[in-house]
């Protein structure tokens, strides 16, 4: 038996149900067989092996790269990007150190959460004619950041044993790796900021580093929410896109210092300071050079919760995003660690890529698999060439590494009696919901002139931003014609019809789909598939009959289709039920005390598509199949979801377009908002944020649309859509009895 999400068996009910109305569905495949689905396979996880997508040309890589960026900023919930408030950066406290200067630096990456951390400011060293180059160095995982002091939590052992293997010179370097790269690349004449991951060193105002799934944080109240709670999964906010989001301001932030060059500018950090110099590189072309270590590998992805996040790599891994850089510089490490095959799997791809587009003396990959996961001094001198190489710094080479002053906490904190630490509803839950609060608050600001945009402009915009959204989130366009087949099963003759039964099958992602066709003998030339709740079986009667609306289609000589979408029908054994989406956690125990962050469910969503996503790519592969049939001349394909698969049919059409000539919808006044729970079998990360069913049905213009659902305010910003996209006759709402609607349907199609 496959492995299965959440599931109830009523085998004896069944068995009645089937012996009482005998078998309603013809089948595809014979009974108790599943379909040969990869989808009912192993999920993805963070562990699995992620290769490199190539593609075939530079212009290729454009396309590719677009989509590897716009999947890290919807992932991140900054699609679009948040207002950016005032900084109201506070600056104080300066240390001379001879020949750099260390000051104590918060400022707020949105109103009332602040961003603390240090800038290292060269002295005696001449800038280049724009200024000097800038540097942000996120930090990693290394406890305390940039309090980090090896000798305190190690012992002086410790620090030795970093000495006598060559991965340390100075004593100081070996008690704290990213002071180190700070001091150093101020000597070398750069301007540095090193800032504090949410929950380290200064950044106070959230306990915790990360948090897991509490019940406290889970009211769906307006304000009431925090992270990793379904409302916060409904609108895409993560620890992750909030890190991000810290990140890009602390950019905003160096670029305001008005000795730095703008076109100098290097992100570089190590481990989990090395996915967020990916990230933001990745979503920022400010971002001049990037030099990620120990993170660029095929294999382990990032295990903490503010490296993963919703959709970030479906179809793409870490090795594709470090690569949009191009043609930008690079510079990776790898160690005795996940990136041990960095050499073998991986470099290969990038060194290639770079080649490609006309860059490849702007890659560089150094391999210290001798050492353990480090940003040790080897690697850190191997980053020093590459930035005096980027941006000319002009220093003699090798430019090595001198002994400093080390800092400690007392010295470094950013608060202190004239600059008191947050306190009270600044920190903790309440600063939690706050934070929540406002990104919610300012997504709904952008997002709502676009679900009834009354000009052009804006008509435009919303293609692109809710368009943008809904590439990620469905992940699929209508598939071509070569990647879909067909196997034919049965054929019955049928009065009137001919009753197909088969397998539609997608052939480049290991799908099938079990599926039946009422072909009329009088065929028009016109195809509806009909996508009901329960699968292929709702276009038959007990006993095989077609429901009266199939038959009336029929008998108009419309052929009509019917399909199990996934956990539909021939997807599930008898009396088995499907409500949930398949759970993945982080390994270990979620139960034990701190560890509750593994059960986020950003480790399932992170890596495979939601359920209901699943759902839709089935209705694409069968547009695409009716579409491209070799014998059929299809004149006109309709789609048709009512009564529990009218939010599945909206999706679709938002993704496939005029692919789809008519869809009829029926919403039952479905909303993803009201869905209690972010493993249910409708979930889908972000609906929510892009306006919910209405973000898929604004992209149904200019389009013919028959809709029954009974928002006023639905239907009118539909009408606002369709009429500034020139097509108002295109859009027709249901406004007859319950009793009438199926047959209002019918007219709707064979109009």
């Amino acid at each position: 038996m496959h492995p299965r999400l959440c599931h109830c068996f009523v085998g004896l009910l069944a068995a009645f149900l089937s012996s009482a109305t005998g078998q309603a569905a013809p089948r595809a495949l014979p009974e108790g067989v599943l379909p040969a689905d990869s989808r009912l396979g192993e999920l993805t996880t963070l562990n699995d092996y992620h290769p490199f997508r190539p593609v075939a040309s530079a212009a290729d890589w454009e396309i590719r790269r677009e989509e590897i960026v716009r999947r890290v900023q919807v992932g991140a919930g900054l699609w679009p990007m948040p207002e950016k408030t005032p900084l109201n950066a506070v600056i104080h406290g300066a240390i001379d150190m001879g020949d750099y200067t260390v000051e104590k630096v918060y400022f707020e990456s949105l109103p009332g959460h602040l961003v603390t951390g240090n800038l290292y400011r060269p002295k005696g060293k001449k800038p280049g004619p724009e200024g000097y180059p800038g540097v942000l160095c996120p930090h990693g995982h290394w406890a305390n950041s940039r309090f980090y002091d090896l000798e305190a939590s190690g012992g002086e052992k410790a620090v030795k044993e970093l000495l006598a293997i060559g991965a340390e010179r100075f004593w100081n370097g070996a008690r704290n790796h990213i002071q180190a790269r700070c001091v150093q690349l101020a000597r070398m004449g750069c301007v540095v900021f090193h800032y504090d991951m949410i929950g380290y060193s200064d950044s106070l105002q959230f306990p915790e580093h990360r948090e897991g799934p509490r019940d406290k944080m889970n009211d769906p109240g307006w304000g009431k929410w925090g992270l990793v709670s379904p409302r916060a999964g409904a609108w895409l906010q993560t620890h992750f896109g909030l890190q991000t989001w810290n990140s890009e301001r602390s950019l905003d932030f160096l670029l305001e210092q008005p000795e730095v060059d703008k076109d100098r500018i290097l992100v570089t950090g190590a481990s989990g300071g090395a996915t967020q110099t990916m990230m933001l590189t990745a979503i920022d072309s400010r971002v001049d050079a990037a030099f990620p270590a120990v993170m660029t590998s095929t294999a382990m992805q990032g295990g903490c919760t503010c490296e993963n996040t919703f959709y970030l790599r479906i179809g793409q891994g870490n090795v594709d995003i470090a690569a949009t850089t191009a043609p930008r510089p690079l510079g990776i490490t790898s160690a005795d660690d996940w990136t041990i095959e960095l050499e073998e799997k991986g470099y290969p791809d990038l060194f290639n890529l770079f080649a490609m587009v006309g860059a490849k003396n702007h890659f560089e990959a150094h391999f210290n698999t001798q050492f353990k996961h480090n940003y040790n001094y080897v690697s850190r001198e191997q980053m020093y060439q590459f930035v005096n190489q980027h941006f000319g710094l002009g220093l003699e080479e090798p430019v090595l590494e001198s002994d400093f002053e080390y800092l400690g906490e007392e010295q470094l904190t950013v608060f202190d009696e004239a600059h008191p630490r947050p306190s009270g509803d600044q920190t903790g839950d309440a600063h939690e919901r706050h934070v929540c609060e406002w990104w919610a608050a300012d997504a709904r600001k952008q997002i709502a002139p676009l679900l009834a945009p009354e000009d052009a402009e804006t008509l435009v915009k919303a293609r692109d931003v809710l368009g943008g959204a809904v590439s990620v989130m469905i992940g699929r366009t209508v598939p071509l014609a070569a990647d879909v087949s067909f196997d034919l099963s049965e054929k019955e003759e049928k009065p009137g019809y001919t009753l197909l039964t088969g397998l539609v099958r997608n052939d480049k992602h290991g799908e099938e789909i079990p599926a039946a066709f009422a072909h009329p003998a009088n065929w028009s030339g016109q195809v509806v598939l009909w996508i009901f709740p329960e699968g292929k079986a709702g276009m038959f009667e007990g006993g095989g009959a077609l429901i009266p609306a199939v038959q009336k289609l029929v008998d108009q000589g419309v052929a009509v289709m019917g399909a199990d979408l996934l956990y539909q029908g021939e997807f599930l054994n008898p009396g088995e039920e499907v409500t949930e989406n398949r759970r993945v956690s982080y390994p270990g125990s979620a139960d034990k005390p701190g560890q509750s962050w593994r059960a986020s469910s950003v480790y399932r969503y992170g890596y495979n598509d939601a359920v209901f996503a699943q759902r839709v790519h089935d209705i694409l592969t069968c547009i695409s199949f009716v579409r491209n049939h070799e014998k059929w001349d299809v004149k006109r394909l309709s789609v048709v979801g009512l009564e529990g698969a009218g939010h599945w049919v909206a999706a679709a059409r938002a993704v496939a377009g005029s692919d789809i000539d008519r869809a009829a919808i029926r919403t039952e006044d479905f909303r993803f908002a009201n869905l209690s729970s972010d493993w249910d079998i409708d979930f889908l990360p972000g609906a929510v944020k892009y306006g919910d069913v209405a973000g898929f049905l604004v992209l149904s213009a200019p389009d013919s649309l028959w809709l029954a659902d009974n928002d006023e305010t639905l239907r009118s910003h539909l009408t606002a859509t369709y009429q500034t996209a020139g097509s108002p006759d295109a859009l027709h709402f249901y406004g007859g009895t319950p009793g009438d609607l199926t047959q209002s349907v019918v007219d709707y199609l064979t109009k």
